[in-house]
């Protein structure tokens, strides 16, 4: 095993010396939380693959295909095509708001009053998500090394908080791509032809195996039909995958880029099933679905070559962890802290108007770059903070699998109907969005403890109830200011600034320049009053 832990200790070592060569790249606040919002179609397809691809898919996607067959390709498959949705009809809409987080597209939309509850559910959604990612560096490096669980989680999970930390969104960016190479190698190009010919090839595997484990639906109509709901839905609203949106250049590289990154998601999914299925045809008496991926990677493929893969798995896992970690940092100190900071301003006097007032040639500027670099700085905080959590309870907790699922179920019941709602019909209000995220949420969380975190009616319940109480509420109350929605239609028409001149209610530039500032003053990202 030298040459494999040889491959993987450079590995390790690369993700920490990208995360410092992205910490000399992230100089501002949109550098750090957002790449800049330059990325072109190559970087931005590989590292939104990266980031959807993660241990789940991997481990977990080898695991279904073992137990089921090639219909077990079906959770990742969702995956992929919630994140073709995204891209192909939401995506460049998202990209031209020019926000940071989730809960900032919802104050703009309708009009500073439902982002701070909105913050709390998707902040709990994605310290979830970091916390089941970071879970799976035990059964990796178990496998590489024979570690201690709790040591397995400390390690994985202080490599990857250490370059989040560094250089923030440019770290994450230049380790996803490494990461997105080494699972394309590892996983498609390697493992998947080398467990088909071990397993005798399809004709093989066919023969040895039930009927059912090559059926399209083997693995159960209902399943398939939660996963959409979950999963494609959970794709289209998630602030890890919107945030990855914020950093492409511009409408078309989020569009194209996006789209090859769900038909990349797509051909994982197969690759998955199909070596799940190979290994139950080698190792039919596995205690554990889950232990598949690492049995056939350790006993079917030659030295150096297993290293890599077994690195391909923790490029998959890594990827996520990393992404669900600054997403959840982002929402903590953009949608919440920064909210607290502003009340709390608010509440006192303001000590800075007669400095303001009469500063010198260059005070203006020179300050300019001090919040920048406050921004980042407490960004970074943010991470290194929210990344320590995560540890904790990830050593704490036991059960993935109903912690991912709590996670999504109450992301997609709470949120997924005031978001689209938003994007899709003008006529909903604030009020209809607080009551579907309060409503929806509160089904999902209350048919969970009654019917079991893994029941499939939380979720179906739970969207019914938010949608009805998203209509419901919003046609009783006041439609949504139209100075607020002309600031809206300006952000989703790429007019930053208010410009209305396509503006079909025909408001003025100025009133709706006057709209957009009044709109995001309630929400500033910087907690400054």
């Amino acid at each position: 095993m030298a040459v494999d832990y040889a491959v993987i200790v450079l590995y390790l070592a690369g993700m920490l010396a990208m995360g410092w060569w992205g910490m000399r790249r992230a100089k501002s606040k949109s550098d750090f939380l957002v790449a800049g919002r330059r990325l072109g179609p190559v970087m931005y397809s590989g590292t939104m693959a990266a980031i959807v691809l993660g241990g789940a898919s991997t481990i977990g996607g080898v695991g279904l295909g073992y137990q089921y067959g090639l219909s077990g390709a079906w959770m990742v498959f969702t995956i992929g095509l919630g994140l073709l949705a995204l891209s192909v009809f939401f995506s460049a809409r998202i990209a031209r708001l020019k926000v940071y987080t989730v809960s900032e597209m919802l104050d703009l939309r309708y009009g500073g009053s439902a982002g701070i509850i909105s913050g709390v559910v998707m902040w709990a959604y994605t310290l979830m998500l970091a916390v089941t990612s970071t879970i799976a560096y035990a059964t990796i490096f178990d496998v590489l090394f024979g570690m201690d669980r709790t040591l397995s989680i400390i390690l994985g999970g202080a490599i990857v908080v250490a370059y989040s930390t560094l250089g923030g969104m440019w770290s994450i960016t230049l380790t996803d791509m490494v990461q997105f190479v080494v699972k394309t190698i590892g996983v498609l190009l390697l493992l998947l032809p080398i467990a088909v010919i071990k397993a005798g090839g399809f004709a093989a595997m066919k023969a040895q195996l039930p009927d059912d484990y090559f059926a399209p639906l083997g693995i159960g109509g209902q399943t398939v039909f939660t996963y959409v709901l979950i999963y494609s839905f959970g794709m289209l609203i998630g602030q890890d995958i919107w945030q990855r949106v914020f950093t492409a250049r511009g409408d078309k590289v989020a569009r194209l880029g996006g789209t090859a990154a769900g038909t990349y998601c797509l051909a994982y999914a197969l690759a998955g099933a199909v070596i799940g299925t190979a290994a139950k045809v080698l190792y039919p008496h596995l205690g554990s679905p889950d232990d598949a991926f690492a049995t056939i990677v350790k006993d079917a493929l030659p030295v150096g070559v297993r290293g890599l893969v077994l690195a391909a798995a923790l490029s998959a896992v890594m990827s996520t962890s990393s992404g669900a970690l600054i997403a959840c940092a982002t929402v903590a100190n953009n949608d919440i802290w920064a909210r607290v900071k502003s009340v709390a301003a608010r509440r006192r006097p303001s000590a800075g108007d007669a400095a303001d007032a009469g500063g010198a040639p260059g005070t203006e500027q020179a300050g300019n770059v001090a919040v920048e670099h406050d921004e980042v700085r407490g960004n970074r905080i943010f991470i290194l903070l929210m990344g320590l959590a995560v540890i904790v309870i990830a050593i704490a907790l036991n059960n993935v699998v109903e912690a991912l699922t709590l996670a999504y179920n109450v992301l997609v019941g709470g949120l997924l109907v005031p978001i689209l709602g938003g994007l899709l019909w003008k006529r909903g209000t604030a009020a209809g969005a607080l009551a579907s995220v309060a409503v929806g949420g509160l089904t999902v969380v209350g048919l969970m403890v009654s019917l079991g975190v893994l029941a499939n009616e939380p979720i179906y319940y739970g969207l019914i109830a938010s949608l009805v109480a998203y209509v419901a509420v919003s046609l009783a109350t006041e439609p949504t200011d139209p100075e607020v929605l002309a600031a809206w239609r300006a952000r989703l028409a790429g007019r930053p600034d208010g410009a209305a001149d396509d503006d079909p209610e025909g408001e003025a530039a100025g009133d709706t320049a006057v709209a957009v500032a009044r709109v995001l003053a309630p929400s500033s990202v910087t907690g400054r009053a």
